[in-house]
């Protein structure tokens, strides 16, 4: 979804595609998963690739967006499946693609990321009796963040709820 994400900005080779990732997300790519994910990307005909010739050194690879790659990174955001829902990761790479999406796509997104944090502080409140004080810190802290996070929702759903600026949906 991040690659794609940076793809749908316009054509770029490996390394810089990771700088970009690496800038957006915080996220570190290795070469060990980006070469084999843009490998498939392009024998799902989401990326074309092309040879871009340098002299003195090999020709780098220049990977471009198609329909399909469009298409596709359109799915993947626009659903969040309940048991992806609960991992952190899998919503913030969604919410970063938001600009791709309408506002029901954005809300239902939203929406299941609330869902799973409403899963999980209802599982943790049934824990911390008879726990130790350290313990009950860290149950402490997390639904401190949970609820953190809730009051985040709330403000990206008004965000959300707002029409597509032009220059978004490019």
């Amino acid at each position: 979804m991040l690659l794609l994400s940076r793809l749908a900005q316009g054509p770029s080779h490996g390394y810089e595609l990771r700088r970009q990732v690496e800038e957006a997300t915080g996220h570190a790519l290795s070469n060990n998963s980006l070469y084999p994910t843009l490998r498939r990307f392009h024998d799902a005909g989401a990326v074309s690739r092309t040879a871009e010739p340098q002299p003195g050194t090999p020709p780098r690879h220049v990977y471009t967006m198609t329909d399909i790659g469009r298409e596709m990174l359109h799915d993947m955001l626009a659903e969040l499946p309940d048991e992806l829902a609960g991992e952190a990761p899998e919503f913030l790479a969604r919410l970063g693609g938001f600009r791709f999406l309408t506002e029901t796509e954005r809300l239902r997104v939203l929406d299941a990321r609330d869902r799973a944090l409403t899963r999980q502080q209802d599982r943790l409140a049934g824990f911390g009796t008879g726990v130790d004080y350290w313990s009950g810190e860290v149950l402490a802290e997390v639904q401190r963040r949970i609820r953190s996070e809730q009051d985040w929702i709330g403000t990206l759903r008004a965000v959300a709820e707002k029409p597509l600026l032009e220059e978004e949906v490019e």
